[in-house]
């Protein structure tokens, strides 16, 4: 396949910016909320969803918890108890599958524009679905598909805060008119706009994926 971004959507762009989680690795919160309300967790809701979490998650996707401090927080903080395991997999319950398309994509447009990741992630997600992409598609990281990824607990910064897009455009010397940023949470395509960036909302909720946004 010959990918293309849609020009009437889209008519002058040089660089692309994704999201990972809901834009190409498919996730679903509210299984995480299952899983943890099924460990005994009641409003799970109120502390992390697509919109807003609170600060024991902010600060894992930043890189201020480890792994370790986190699990021991959420079970002083969740419920008392929980082992390391279950934490995990409650946390990695979210995580789906990355269609095949999608990593056609990434080969294919990586010729055509500049393209770079940038996710509000975290160590015991990055360690699960890297694994994932190893065993169900031969490589092991987002950046072996694009010029470079920026994943929030590594760089310390997240979305929607301006700090990380500009980080993106001043390293990498990009023109932000010329740059679109596709994110699934609205409040992060405001973010992306503050600073001057293309921005799209991919609808995942009514079914929109990202490769609509390309012809083939």
């Amino acid at each position: 396949m010959n990918f293309k971004l849609r020009t009437d959507l889209f008519p002058s762009v040089e660089t692309i910016i994704f999201d990972l989680g809901g834009v190409l690795l498919n996730i679903d919160y509210y299984l995480t909320q299952n899983a943890f309300e099924q460990l005994g967790v009641l409003h799970f809701d109120q502390a992390y969803s697509q919109a807003k979490q609170s600060s024991l998650f902010d600060d894992l996707e930043t890189g201020k918890l480890n792994p370790d401090q986190f699990r021991d927080e959420a079970r002083r903080i969740l419920v008392p108890g929980l082992s390391n395991k279950q934490i995990d997999s409650a946390w990695n319950a979210m995580l789906l599958d990355l269609p095949a398309i999608r990593v056609q994509l990434l080969k294919n447009i990586r010729n055509k524009y500049r393209t770079f990741l940038l996710s509000n992630t975290n160590k015991i997600h990055y360690d699960a679905y890297t694994k994932y992409l190893e065993q169900a598609h031969g490589f092991v990281d987002f950046a072996e598909l694009m010029e470079k990824q920026y994943l929030s607990f590594q760089i310390g910064l997240r979305k929607p805060n301006a700090d990380c897009f500009q980080l993106i455009l001043d390293e990498n010397k990009l023109n932000p008119n010329t740059t679109l940023f596709i994110d699934d949470s609205i409040q992060h395509v405001e973010g992306a706009k503050a600073v001057g960036l293309q921005a799209y909302h991919l609808n995942v909720l009514n079914g929109e994926k990202v490769e609509d946004l390309f012809l083939t």
